[in-house]
């Protein structure tokens, strides 16, 4: 399977353009005009940042999406390895590690960080125009690391270090203990995108981490560290409706796919709480930044809902949403542009109440989705190092 469809690709390219030629008129910025879509409008009317929810080579594939109005681009493990187990770009880059006696993780790593590095310099335009602000490329550390405090601070550094792009978000779980992590990471001067948030209150402790890692970084310019919080929407009404069908009242019923857009609604709220007051104008002197929210797992699951659902709902201004290719095509074809996220925070509080109240636990759920985001990157991890040795020892070379 190819994670970076032509077929969509193509579709953003003006009629009478070879994909070819746009893809190279474009990398030496003489360009044919691609038409403008609802991406534009979403950043230049609303403020919300579209992003791109995958990686693959050749990384020109980017191209043309930047073209079409997005900004920015987010990776993990599993993304990487559909990319690298299912295409043959990386095969080359590969041997020659393998050859000079790379191990297969290290060789992984130079894998990542080159198609990181080769895509933080396409959005380096937009983290230039924008002062810093956005065309952002994110790389996690290693799902092996979710429960290692000190290991994850080392991974950060490691990675930082490597990729040495001015644009890049180092991504860090915010699993209880990689809390302390972000904190100290941020007190380092290195900018992250804090990823596998699934609740208010873990949401809440990573603001506080972000905030108190800028305290202690004694910077006198605070405007070259920024971040994101990731912040996970359809895998909690994946969760959420299952526990809702168990229960299977009309009430229970009726609250089917509402759970995600009501907690993202008071996330929202709680953003523009955590960033307003003394606190925050004291650290806004310095050149701080706020902590954006980012909208991630923005795909729908089920198919008996609006393909836009996860995305319509969530647009508001200093906010980011990273969509894969089916939610993109989506909004792209038919998104509706207006600012939603705040339209109806009642109606959302009301929503989590009613959840509440039906005997569903806001807590054990963001547990129990965080205990199976963690296990699914580390499955993703350990599947693509397996596919690695079996493809270096179909390259016949052995591996100590």
């Amino acid at each position: 399977m190819l994670l970076c469809p032509i077929s969509f690709v193509n579709s953003l390219i003006p009629t009478g353009f070879s994909y070819g030629s746009v893809r190279c008129s474009l990398a030496d910025g003489n360009g044919s005009s691609v038409k403008r879509t609802t991406l534009h409008d979403l950043y230049e009317k609303e403020g919300q940042s579209p992003w791109y929810d995958n990686l693959c080579r050749p990384v020109t594939d980017l191209l043309p999406l930047i073209a079409s109005g997005v900004r920015g681009v987010t990776s993990n493990p599993a993304i990487f390895q559909k990319a690298i187990s299912s295409s043959n770009a990386y095969n080359d880059q590969f041997r020659e590690l393998v050859q000079s006696g790379k191990d297969i993780e290290s060789a992984y790593w130079e894998l990542v960080v080159k198609d990181i590095q080769d895509a933080c310099k396409l959005f380096e335009p937009i983290y230039d125009q924008t002062d810093g602000g956005d065309g952002y490329v994110s790389v996690e550390v290693s799902p092996r690391l979710a429960d290692d405090t000190n290991g994850t601070i080392e991974a950060a550094k490691y990675l930082h270090e490597v990729v040495d792009r001015p644009n890049v978000y180092i991504k860090i779980p915010a699993t209880a203990p990689c809390i302390p992590s972000i904190k100290e990471v941020i007190a380092n001067g290195i900018s992250v995108n804090v990823t596998l948030i699934f609740s208010l209150a873990r949401y809440e402790a990573v603001i506080d981490a972000y905030l108190d890692g800028l305290e202690a970084s004694g910077l006198s310019d605070l405007s070259r560290v920024t971040s994101v919080a990731s912040f996970f929407v359809s895998r909690v009404d994946t969760l959420i409706d299952k526990m809702l069908e168990m229960i299977g009242t009309p009430e229970a019923l009726d609250l089917r796919g509402k759970a995600a857009v009501a907690q993202a609604a008071l996330a929202y709220r709680l953003y523009q709480k955590k960033f307003s007051g003394p606190r925050w104008e004291a650290l806004v002197k310095k050149g701080a930044k706020k902590q954006r929210l980012l909208w991630a797992s923005t795909s729908v699951k089920n198919p008996a809902y609006p393909d836009t659902l996860y995305v319509a709902p969530l647009i508001g201004p200093d906010t980011v949403s990273t969509m894969p290719d089916q939610a993109l095509q989506a909004f792209i074809d038919h998104g509706t542009v207006s600012r939603t996220i705040d339209a109806n925070v009642s109606e959302a509080e009301g929503i989590y109440s009613a959840l509440e109240k039906l005997g569903i636990d806001w807590g054990k759920v963001g547990s129990q989705l965080e205990d199976e985001g963690v296990e699914s990157f580390k499955k993703s991890f350990d599947s693509l190092l397996d596919t690695l040795q079996e493809k270096a020892n179909t390259l016949k070379f052995v591996i100590s």
